[in-house]
Order: structure tokens, then sequence, then C-alpha cells
């Protein structure tokens, strides 16, 4: 049996949002064996724009049933039946969302008929609810009312069943298809073109912009992941609602997937990427100095034009590097910030300051280890990270040049020695970002093995 159901909301996502009408029609794949439909009272004002849409008013809930006084019938009517709707996962995710905040466990098989109908039915510009039915001369009553569009939906179903003959609805409820789980607009055979190797992805909207890029070890596992849980909240719904098309690249390794991920966030500002969208760099370890000759380092944010010494995303993080340049070169607490007030000098107390603060040291002997710590500070080293390719004729390679990523791509296995001008050729470049230096740092630090210097004579090339 199939439940078709159809539902009138109060906005577009669960989580925050009510149902204000339902209707539910099992049906046998010949005719409607029962149905069931109401208003319900969502016990929160129905935006002016919904009203316009459906036609329910405030006023017209006010005397009707809550979710809770219905959920009893409704999960009777669903348990054990396919659910079917126009664009499921959206239906799917209220009714569930609201069953389980009333204490019904509800799971149960789906099927879009916007996903079917594109495979069923192909060649018409617009898969709507309304104009697909105009298109098929199928006779919409009470548009935006659930019980008109579920019906609407019930005749537009049954055309499929009449018209499957590879069974694709069959298929779509095959345990291991995708099509429950895919985005109503998302083509299958995007999905099924999804490699099983590291990566980045790309989700597109209807205008083939990029909305979202995302890094993976498994292109295919990580897409699923994105797919296969039917979350209530307003980031997931709209993020489903807008993906049209998914697109890849492979990389050999996880680290070239996390510095292209990166440098196409940066590139492109996906809408629905929020982690590496924030400013960069924010704060920095500035040098001057001040009046007695003394040089003096500070944490300051960064302002257009400035020019620090090294930058951090968070004031913290440059704290912990100034306390350890503090130490490791005999510099003063209170010369650099990190001991303000009267108090005697924690420095001289703990014999890492020598007295500049109290002009016991000369500014000569202090700035000349002040430079030597801003030295620490710059990484000015050309290298290259090699690792596996993609085929087993070529070798990944990362290339860092003057301290600054360059860019990476893919050296043949044939290559008599490494240098920087004899892999230039064969490298990709990318803009560099803070994110991308991180990761390399940390890479390096876990994976010394990897690293090959350039700035020393050409090595002869051996994958390691």
């Amino acid at each position: 049996m199939y439940a078709i159901v159809d539902i009138e909301t109060t906005g577009g996502y669960a989580s925050a949002n009510g149902i204000i009408e339902i209707a539910i029609k099992i049906f046998d794949g010949r005719e409607v064996v029962e149905e069931f439909e109401t208003l319900v009272n969502p016990h929160q004002l129905i935006p002016r724009y919904i009203q316009a849409f459906t036609g329910i008013t405030n006023q017209m809930v006010v005397d009707a049933p809550c979710f809770e006084e219905v959920a009893e019938k409704v999960f009777t009517l669903l348990q054990g039946n396919i659910f079917v709707a126009h664009n499921v996962n959206f239906d799917y995710s209220f009714v569930k969302n609201h069953l389980d905040h009333h204490g019904y466990t509800f799971h149960a098989k789906k099927l879009c008929t916007v996903r079917l109908a594109r495979q069923i039915l192909p060649g018409f510009p617009s898969y709507s609810l309304g104009n697909l039915c105009h298109s098929l001369e199928i006779e919409l009553k009470d548009r935006h009312r659930a019980g008109g569009d579920a019906q609407a939906t019930v005749l537009l179903f049954k055309k499929m069943l009449e018209n499957d003959p590879n069974n694709i609805i069959s298929q779509s409820l095959n345990r291991n298809s995708k099509e429950q789980l895919l985005p109503p607009h998302v083509s299958k055979s995007d999905y099924d073109a999804l490699p099983a190797s590291p990566g980045v992805y790309y989700f597109h909207d209807q205008k083939g912009k990029v909305i979202y890029v995302g890094k993976a070890k498994n292109i295919r596992s990580r897409v699923n992941s994105h797919f296969s849980n039917n979350s209530a909240g307003k980031q997931k719904q709209n993020f489903i609602r807008h993906i049209y098309t998914i697109k890849f690249q492979v990389t050999a390794t996880e680290l070239m997937a996390s510095i292209l991920e990166s440098a196409e966030i940066k590139k492109l500002w996906p809408q629905f990427n929020t982690a590496q969208k924030r400013p960069e760099e924010t704060f920095g370890i500035f040098v001057y100095e001040d009046q007695n000759g003394y040089m003096r380092l500070a944490i300051e944010k960064k302002r257009k034009c400035s020019n620090p010494v090294c930058t951090f995303h968070y004031k913290v993080d440059g704290h912990g590097v100034l306390k350890k340049l503090v130490k490791t070169y005999q510099l003063c607490p209170r010369l650099c910030f990190i001991q303000t007030g009267s108090d005697p000098c924690i420095g001289i107390e703990e014999q890492h300051c020598n007295g500049a603060c109290e002009k016991k040291e000369m500014p000569q002997g202090y700035n000349q280890r002040v430079v030597q710590a801003i030295a620490s500070l710059t990484d000015t080293s050309s290298y290259v990270v090699l690792d596996k390719g993609k085929t087993e004729e070529e070798i990944s390679c990362i290339m860092v040049e003057g301290g600054s990523f360059l860019g990476m791509g893919y050296l043949p296995k044939s290559m008599k020695e490494i240098s920087s001008d004899s892999i230039r050729e064969y490298i990709n470049p990318y803009k560099e970002n803070s994110y991308i230096r991180m990761l390399l740092r940390s890479y390096i630090v876990q994976h010394p093995q990897r690293l090959r210097r350039l700035d020393k004579p050409p090595e002869t090339l051996s994958h390691r």
C-alpha cells in the first residue's frame, strides 16, 4: 500500500515550524481505499505570505485539533505503508518530526514523485506539481491545499505506475537504491558517477552556480552522508532544496583534497559553506621601537595596509606564540605587553628577563634577541611534499616556495631529479591562505619523511 501525503506548514523546516493541514490517501495502486484530511492548529501564528499562498488563516485553525490529537490516526495510517509525496523529503521531515515529538517512532520507505516523474515521464520543462499536472492534463483542484494537492499526486502517481515498463518505481524501493535519499532535483546519474576516491565535490543550484564545496577521503561516501539523514533543521532543508547537480575533482591524497577545498571556497565563496568564510587573519604581532630605544612586540588587530610580523585568526593564538618567544629569547613580558600593571616583572623572577624593563639591560643587546625572535616566525624555506599519485605512473607534489604555498600537481615517476625548475611545469597554481599554511605545517610535523627541500642541491626522485 502507498500512503500519499501532502501537508501545508507555517514555514520551510520542521524544527521550528508547524503543520497547519494534512491529507493522507491510502492508495492500493488502483484506487484510494482510505483517506484522512484535517486542518491542524500549529499553536503559532501563520505568516501572512503562507496565508496568501494557501488561503489558510489563523482564524481557520483556532478550533482545529492540534497535531497531538491526530498523531495516533496519522501514525496508524502511515505505519507499514510506503510514504509518497511530491518532494517527499520535505513532507516526510515534518511528519516524522511531529510524530517523534509526540512519542511515535516512525520510519518508512519513501517515494518522491518529483524524482520518479523525471525518469518515467521525461522531457517536461517543469516538474512542480502544478506545472506537471497542467502538462499531463491532470485535474488539480484546491491548489496549495493538502487535500487538493494529495489528490493530484494520487492521479500523477497512478499515471506513473501505468507507464513504468522498466520498473523504476520498484527499483527505487530497493534497499540498495539511493533514490529515496537523493534531493528531488539531483539526477541519480550524478550520484552514480561519484568515485570512492579522495577529492573535492561541488553542489550546484538550478542556474549552475556552486553553492557548496566539500572535501572527502571517499567522495561517494561523503556525499551520501549529506543525504542519508533527514534533519528537520532550517539549514539542512534549505541546503537540500537548492541542490540540482553534483560535480567533483579527484585528488591523489586527502591532504590535496583539503587544500583544494580551501582554495575553492575562497575563490567561489559558496552560499552554504561557512567554516572557512570568516575573515582571514584578524590579529597580528607588530614590532615598534619605544622612546627609550627598546624594540617592543605587541598583539593588535590587523588593519588595512598594516605590516604584522605574523598573523592569527584568534588573539589567544597570538598570545600563545608571544609567550613562547618571551621565554625562548629571554624577552621582557612587560615590553611585550604580556604583563601589565605595577607588580614586579615576572620575567625577572622567572629569570628570562635580563632587566630591560628597568633599564638594567641596554637596548642594543635586547633588540638583537627581538630580531632573532622575529626571524624565527618567518619561514622562507622552499620544499615539496611528495606522496602517491592518482595512478601508478605518477607522484603527487605540493610545492612551497620562499615560505609560501605555490600550488600542486603530479610528477611522472620517470623524472630523474627534483628541483624548482624541473617540477614547475607540472604544478597548478592556487592562491595561498592561512588555512592552507596551517594544513601544511601540521602535515609536515606528522609526516617529515614526505618533505623534500628545494633550497638544497637537486635530489634524485624516488617515491617514499
